[in-house]
């Protein structure tokens, strides 16, 4: 059996078992190996940390660039590895499935497919056409020689819609279309949390913990969330204490922030073979 094949069995055993796991999200090789060694079971990767990476917005990447980095994460370790691949880099179904396989190529076993269209004016598909999306994307990945685990996303409340009814309405459409895994991003209390997981249970539900609820892993878990992850959040905090310590630079003349940083020896021995 090949690599990919045992990642994908491994990720999708992740979602059968008892409990809640995390996922975190690397923006790159370096943090996806960091991430490894404190032994996550898997990984996914996020379009935001890697964009600001490259000194672009959020959404401000293309298919080819996002799979390129990708592939170097997928390289970095054997863990299993999920793309956020934003709305499929597409409008059309058919476009959109075509990024699933795609980021199958390059060594993805998972990879989630938005309702939000990337643009300010209708910034979330309308009902029909997002599960028509959805479906497209379902049958990309059945056609996969593994089980590629795709997540279904409903952008209502990253875009100033926090309607809880029509983000459960779209998210129960999607699981019936065949979506592997759950996912409404932004959610903002545990009452909301536990009304995704009753509606589209027994799916699986992602939920994003990137500083607006205030959760634990082990609450997140008896409420029945299956998989967790944080976003841009590992990305914001290390170019947030890399801001701060720049600051502290210019600002102070000092060089406090030396002893808060990684010593040498500690980062270096991460990426030896």
């Amino acid at each position: 059996m090949d690599a990919q094949t045992l990642r994908a069995q491994a990720f999708k055993a992740l979602h059968e078992r008892k409990g809640a796991f995390v996922i975190p999200n690397p923006w790159d090789a370096g943090s996806a190996k960091m991430l490894a060694s404190l032994g996550f079971e898997a990984l996914a990767t996020t379009s935001a940390g890697y964009a600001f990476s490259r000194a672009r917005p959020d959404g401000g990447l293309t298919l080819d660039e996002t799979l390129l980095n990708v592939q170097a994460i997928v390289a970095a370790s054997d863990l299993p590895v999920a793309v956020d691949l934003e709305n499929g880099f597409a409008d059309s179904p058919a476009e959109c499935a075509k990024s699933i396989v795609r980021a199958a190529q390059v060594g993805a076993v998972g990879g989630s497919i938005e309702d939000a269209t990337g643009r300010e004016e209708g910034p979330i598909y309308c009902f029909e056409h997002a599960v028509a999306r959805i479906e497209a994307a379902v049958a990309a990945a059945r056609g996969l020689p593994y089980p590629f685990t795709l997540t279904a996303r409903a952008e209502n409340f990253l875009h100033g819609n926090p309607d809880l009814a029509d983000t459960i309405r779209r998210l129960q459409a999607f699981a019936e279309a065949g979506a592997d895994v759950l996912y409404a991003p932004g959610l903002r209390s545990a009452e909301d949390v536990l009304a995704v997981v009753r509606a589209v249970a027994p799916k699986p539900v992602n939920v994003l913990m990137s500083g607006g609820l205030k959760l634990s892993v082990e609450q997140l878990s008896e409420m029945g969330v299956k998989r967790i992850s944080v976003g841009s959040a590992l990305a914001l905090a290390a170019y947030g204490e890399f801001f701060r310590a720049a600051q502290e630079i210019r600002d102070a003349g000092t060089f406090g922030f030396t002893s808060r940083s990684m010593p040498f020896q500690q980062a270096n021995s991460l990426f030896k073979d």
